[in-house]
């Protein structure tokens, strides 16, 4: 096993993809990830937490739109549509804050994060669902990946 700084680049894009698939950009982190675990040069410890730390970072922009969201509604650029943001609210809304622990779930997660914003969800608390949830999700990645489960 090399140190890592040797490959600091790798782990960087690691971050950037996890920190795009925690935005409303249609990338998969899961498949980098599983593709360094596989390749047995990196320290896996390291994997996990640069790409739940990217990920995480990601959600909390999210959380940021959401709180100005308003700003932004109606603008063509903008991703999240009316629609898709009145379901999350109807989720969260009926479920609360421990929605947030399916901030790691494809196409939901991204919207929930984003309303937890606009509901003013507190950050320390939307911080420590997010931290739970994307953090539990990369563990079972590498745990799939390397037969821990």
């Amino acid at each position: 096993m090399v140190s890592p700084m040797e490959h600091w680049l790798e782990y960087l894009g690691l971050a950037g993809t996890a920190f795009l698939s925690a935005t409303i950009f249609p990338f998969q982190s899961e498949v980098v990830l599983f593709g360094m675990l596989i390749a047995e040069h990196y320290q896996v410890w390291l994997l996990v937490l640069v790409a739940s730390l990217g990920n995480i970072l990601g959600s909390c922009v999210n959380w940021f739109l959401g709180r100005f969201i308003a700003h932004f509604e109606g603008r063509r650029w903008f991703p999240v549509t009316r629609e898709q943001v009145a379901k999350a609210e109807g989720w969260y809304h009926r479920y609360g804050r421990w929605t947030l622990l399916l901030s790691w779930v494809p196409i939901i997660g991204d919207p929930l994060t984003i309303v937890a914003g606009v509901l003013r969800e507190p950050f320390p608390v939307f911080l420590a669902l997010v931290v739970v949830a994307k953090t539990a999700r990369y563990l079972a990645v590498t745990g799939l990946t390397l037969g821990w489960m």
